[in-house]
């Protein structure tokens, strides 16, 4: 019984051998059929993996000039090359040192940055008193300050004349507001209107 044991076994092991030498005769031929495309995949896999590697140093090496800017243009507004360098490497930190440099000379600008522009279109609106920019801007929901347009609006209703319209701004401001205390104050100052 040994022998035959011993025979079975060597069949067995020659025919995982052959089976073995079958599979890479297999994949031979299959990377001599598609050799070329299998070497441009592999190029195209390394080119984009370079790429993504200089396009990420290049876009870092652009963040620490236009911080770098800015944190220039912070020390000394006035500072041309810093303005110059911060527009052409970072337009939304240019648009912001614009914003801060026109604040300290108390302007008003038209910026494109999204909350700054509201920001700055509610600062125009409190210091011309207009009451539809301010109405426009509470309806915005993203607006950050809608809450203070809305009691601003309400002021100037109020100023004017026109209390209805003011309780119905003050009306919009829920109850758990930051500027309930204010909008409290206001509400009882109108109720005798």
């Amino acid at each position: 019984m040994g022998t035959k044991e011993n025979i079975q076994y060597i069949k067995e092991e020659l025919s995982s051998e052959e089976k073995f030498l079958e599979g890479f005769v297999k994949v031979e031929r299959f990377y001599k059929k598609y050799k070329n495309i299998i070497i441009a995949a592999a190029a195209i896999v390394i080119i984009a993996v370079i790429g993504s590697m200089v396009s990420s140093y290049m876009d870092q090496q652009n963040k620490a000039a236009a911080n770098a800017a800015f944190t220039k243009i912070l020390q000394n507004p006035s500072d041309q090359e810093a303005l110059a360098t911060l527009k052409d490497k970072n337009e939304e930190l240019y648009e912001i040192a614009k914003y801060l440099n026109a604040k300290k000379e108390g302007k008003i600008v038209e910026i494109n940055v999204e909350f700054l522009k509201e920001l700055a279109l509610y600062e125009k609106a409190i210091k011309s008193s207009d009451i539809a920019a301010l109405s426009s801007l509470s309806l915005n929901d993203k607006f950050l300050l809608k809450e203070n347009a809305l009691f601003n609006k309400a002021l100037l209703e109020t100023k004017n004349g026109n209390y209805k319209a003011a309780k119905e701004s003050l009306s919009q401001i829920p109850n758990d507001s930051k500027i309930n205390n204010m909008v409290s104050l206001l509400k009882h100052f109108l109720a005798s209107k």
